[in-house]
């Protein structure tokens, strides 16, 4: 009887853990992030991670909200494989109205299960570019050009859209308005936001990647927007290159002006820390180590500036130098990518007047006589107290001094201090004109 009421209780327990679970994919929610920055390593990370979150949820699919205008071709292709690969649906929608996915963008939208647009947003664009947007030979033009179109159509015929159109947009570099894009099959749907697309996506059969057929239910069902963990935030800002450019220089500026008030510690704490920073993001991106070089090197500028005194040769060489480092530092493909020329002037004009300011003042006190001390005795003018027969007393810095002199000296005529040995002052006369008669009229 025991066994059997065991047995019975065993058999509830798993009926409800099996409605448990029929109910919770039943309501499985839609994932939604939001992407809105250009196409780095941080936001491959960000795809990589929303992918490996709806699969371990079992989310009915991955809403990918897409705006921007491009970057870095080794980024793009991760997030490429990662949306290939993906074991949930996904779904890359282009809005709100008046925003784009070019260039790199292009690509991603391309790659989802379902790529959607909403009115009044463009694509395209797609033709890959040098790092720093110069022209390239045309050898190399070519390579570039056929490698991002051969990717390109390796998944492009398989998402069942128009593949000779989507090419062009590499090979020619053309853009396409949200209802080009429909009319042309480079996406599947125009949708005026969120609900909108669900709506047209009810009860549709997609073609997965890999072959497979899956039918979307996301009418009604909840999204669930994945906001920017602290992590990413912070990062985010820190991978623009104006900005881990002005933290750089302001690192390197505290550091120059610890090594000039040895002691001060805060300003050379901060000053490591603000590189260690900027270095770690700007790593991240197409960096140049030949421009941090050159910004280095105007500092070197500053300090010749102040130690040689150039008349503004050396320091105005320190900011070119400094401004064609900051241009130069991040080899990205898009102008977003790349350090403004407003940056680069904000930056170089007013850290080289600063440190110039700084370093003129600490080599003045360098050479300007010590007044504190055993030092600043030397040359001092005192009083004879006690005469100097040669040793006696002065009076000299409101204090009372042994002294030593090598002629005798009366009490109330003054010494000048030449030397100071064991806490003796040795002392010379100080030779007083002596006044003349004058002769009245």
């Amino acid at each position: 009887m025991r066994n059997l009421l065991f047995k019975v209780g065993i058999s509830r327990i798993a009926i409800v853990f099996a409605l448990f679970l029929i109910s919770r994919a039943a309501s499985a929610d839609v994932l939604k992030i939001v992407v809105n920055d250009t196409i780095h390593p941080l936001i491959a990370e960000r795809f990589d991670w929303a992918i490996q979150e709806a699969e371990r949820t079992h989310a009915d699919a991955l809403l990918i909200e897409l705006r921007t205008p491009g970057g870095l071709m080794s980024s793009m292709e991760q997030i490429i494989q990662k949306l290939l690969a993906a074991k949930v649906p996904t779904i890359i929608y282009v809005t709100p109205a008046g925003s784009d996915a070019s260039s790199a963008g292009f690509f991603i939208l391309e790659a989802a299960d379902v790529a959607a647009m909403a009115p009044s947003t463009n694509t395209g664009a797609a033709h890959p570019v040098w790092g720093d947007g110069h022209t390239m030979d045309p050898i190399m033009k070519e390579k570039l050009e056929n490698y991002a179109a051969s990717l390109l159509r390796s998944y492009t015929g398989k998402r069942g859209r128009n593949v000779s159109v989507a090419e062009s947009a590499v090979r020619q570099s053309k853009s396409f308005t949200a209802d080009e894009a429909i009319t042309q099959h480079l996406v599947d749907y125009i949708a005026t936001d969120d609900n909108d697309l669900f709506r047209q996506l009810e009860g549709k059969t997609i073609t997965r990647f890999d072959g497979s057929k899956t039918v979307l239910h996301l009418a009604g069902k909840p999204v669930h927007l994945q906001q920017l963990t602290l992590r990413q935030q912070t990062l985010s800002v820190l991978m623009d290159p104006n900005i881990s450019f002005i933290i750089f220089a302001l690192g390197l500026l505290c550091i120059f002006f610890e090594f000039n008030h040895p002691g001060a510690l805060l300003p050379g704490v901060v000053g490591f820390i603000a590189v260690a920073i900027s270095l770690y993001t700007l790593q991240l991106l197409p960096l140049r180590s030949m421009a941090l070089v050159m910004i280095i090197a105007s500092f070197a500028m500053f300090v010749l500036e102040a130690k040689l005194q150039t008349h503004g040769i050396a320091g105005t060489g320190g900011i070119v130098l400094m401004v064609i480092g900051a241009l130069l530092l991040v080899d990205g493909p898009i102008p977003q990518m790349r350090v403004h020329l407003w940056a680069a002037l904000s930056v170089a004009l007013p850290i080289g007047i600063i440190t110039i300011f700084l370093m003129t003042i600490a080599f003045k006190a360098r050479r300007n006589k010590v007044v504190t001390g055993a030092q600043g005795m030397i040359g001092e003018v005192a009083i004879v107290c006690a005469p100097l027969t040669p040793s006696g007393k002065v009076f000299v810095q409101g204090e009372l001094w042994d002294a030593i002199s090598p002629a005798n000296v009366d009490a109330g005529r003054r010494v000048v201090v030449r030397q100071v040995e064991n806490l003796v002052l040795h002392v010379e006369p100080v030779h007083e004109a002596i006044p003349q008669p004058s002769i009245a009229g």
